[in-house]
């Protein structure tokens, strides 16, 4: 099983839970034990053995939950055949898994974030900024030849978390009348952006990203996230070796 959703809390599980939840509220007993417990159901799928197969959540957390034939029992984990085969992650990744990943995704899409390279630029890639983040500067180093090419476009989620001031300088930084250069010159420059009152509602930005942040269960800045070929969502936390800033970048360096 996969880990990269394990430390999602509750408030996206709450997200997952308005959107994805198995439409039918008629649960088996129990079921509707686990339920009570907090247990999130997102799919029902056909078990072998005659058993119901349950795709679920806990805190984010995948598992899978198998009801006996008589409907009396449950039975909490991992199901196996003859030939040592997992039978549970193909079903927890279709109804759980992926559909967390769009989640986080769309979450990242509706953040505030100031683009870095060309806007028609094929990959995209998302990551929390702390201005204070000597690694995120490294980072934004690091990705300048493809983002320069043309190939890649940097989403920076401005966050504050590092510093006193890291709120008021993330936010001088949305707030700017050109974010895009204001965030290459603070990058370029040793001494920075310096920290200023925003209005409200740039302030309101930026705890805005820190609340993302911190439902993602996130600690560390940079935390970037992008999708492999295949469609599916990486996450990286600080700046990456060279082999893994190929993957991120989705090529060879220019």
């Amino acid at each position: 099983m996969r880990t990269l959703f394990l430390s999602v809390t509750a408030g996206l599980a709450s997200l997952t839970a308005a959107t994805t939840l198995w439409a039918d509220t008629s649960w088996p007993a129990p079921i509707q034990a686990l339920v009570d417990q907090g247990l999130e159901v997102h799919a029902r799928f056909e078990a072998p053995g005659g058993l119901d197969g349950f795709a679920a959540s806990h805190r984010g957390r995948e598992m899978a939950v198998y009801l006996t034939p008589d409907g009396e029992h449950a039975v909490v984990g991992t199901l196996i055949d003859a030939q040592g085969n997992d039978l549970s992650a193909a079903p927890l990744d279709e109804h759980v898994g992926s559909v967390q990943e769009a989640q986080v995704w769309q979450a990242l899409e509706q953040s505030h974030w100031i683009r870095d390279g060309d806007p028609d630029a094929e990959r995209i890639l998302y990551t929390f900024t702390d201005p204070n983040c000597p690694y995120c500067a490294r980072f934004h180093e690091q990705s300048r030849p493809w983002v320069e090419a043309g190939r890649v476009q940097l989403r920076h989620v401005m966050v504050g978390i590092l510093r006193q001031d890291s709120p008021a300088k993330a936010a001088a930084l949305l707030g700017a009348d050109d974010p895009v250069a204001a965030l290459q010159r603070h990058q370029d420059s040793e001494d920075g952006i310096e920290a200023s009152a925003q209005p409200r509602e740039i302030e309101e930005q930026v705890r805005a990203n820190n609340q993302r942040f911190e439902g993602l269960g996130l600690m560390a800045t940079p935390t970037t996230y992008f999708r492999r070929d295949d469609g599916r969502l990486e996450q990286v936390q600080g700046a990456p070796d060279e082999a893994r800033l190929i993957e991120m970048m989705g090529s060879p360096r220019p």
